[in-house]
């Protein structure tokens, strides 16, 4: 039996294929995602603070260093097997580089729902992997360059919402510790499930949109888009594992790696490198990645870490 959160996610997409006239208003979405993105930062800071400095720290590095590796590593293939210009190669690239708020958190409620135990400050990893691979992204997309507006892509990537939710989050949870959240828990705790429910029904929504851009690079977009995540995800859970993670926290892990943004990275992309394409990158990203994630991907990922462990 499908999760009934992840029905709520193909009511959506079936919705807007068969040109349903259901939407959510903006105001609504943008609603459900602050709660989404500060419910994921104060869960996983009430958990940083009861970790040790000595021990986040070699699993952070790791991480950013994962960061910077995955966009050099897909670039190349998307550049000389797929075909595409470098602007659009960078771009893809640092999108998978990247992470998926939203495919984070429906594994999180996979995990609850399957009573999995995970290492709880999964959450820092989330921000640690947003930032690098955009980086590397506009550095693979225009090389260094005098006049590159780093001032305004630092603001838009250290100050968008994503990040600048999670990072608050993280700060509140982590001062506020669990007695302190107690007054606030019946919305971002008790509730997180129902307001995971309704955002995946408009990404459901928007990615049914995002299926015209496959027309030009199709079946190799489909393919990436699938075949990425499984490797990657693979790659994932197994240095998860290597650093010391449970098998949940390790599927997350992989989960993370084999995510694609769909958030930050557009948005700095279009500030950087305003001549690539954002439909391939969000065809790719949230078209096939997100959906193939969050119904396929993510007890893919729970299986290798059993298998591996």
């Amino acid at each position: 039996m499908l999760d009934p959160i992840l029905l709520f996610f193909i009511l959506g997409f079936v919705a807007s294929l068969f040109k349903s006239d259901l939407k959510i208003p903006p105001e609504i979405y943008d609603l459900l995602s602050i709660l989404l993105l500060l419910a994921i930062g104060m869960k996983g800071g009430i958990e940083i603070a009861k970790q040790s400095s000595s021990d986040l720290l070699p699993q952070v590095s790791i991480t950013l260093l994962i960061g910077f590796l995955i966009p050099v590593l897909l670039y190349p293939i998307l550049k000389f097997l797929g075909k595409f210009k470098r602007e659009d190669a960078a771009s893809i690239a640092a999108h998978y580089g990247s992470v998926s708020v939203g495919t984070f958190a429906v594994a999180i409620a996979y995990m609850e729902s399957n009573n999995i135990s995970y290492d709880s400050h999964m959450a820092i990893f989330v921000v640690v992997l947003e930032i690098p691979a955009i980086i590397v992204g506009i550095l693979l997309a225009k090389g260094i360059q005098k006049d590159m507006p780093w001032a305004k892509i630092g603001h838009e990537v250290f100050l968008g919402k994503g990040i600048l939710l999670l990072v608050g989050g993280l700060l509140i949870g982590w001062a506020a510790g669990p007695e302190g959240l107690k007054k606030i828990a019946p919305l971002f705790i008790d509730l997180f499930p129902g307001i995971l429910a309704l955002f995946l029904l408009e990404m459901g929504l928007i990615t049914a949109k995002q299926l015209g851009g496959l027309k030009q690079h199709g079946l190799f977009l489909v393919l990436f888009g699938i075949l990425t995540p499984i490797l990657l995800g693979f790659v994932g859970v197994s240095i998860g594992l290597a650093m010391g993670l449970s098998i949940g926290g390790a599927t997350i892990f992989g989960v993370l790696a084999a995510s694609a943004s769909y958030i930050a990275v557009p948005a700095a992309m279009r500030i950087s490198v305003p001549s690539a394409d954002p439909t391939l990158s969000l065809s790719a990203s949230l078209g096939i990645t997100f959906p193939f994630n969050v119904i396929v991907g993510i007890p893919l990922y729970y299986n290798f870490a059993n298998v591996l462990s």
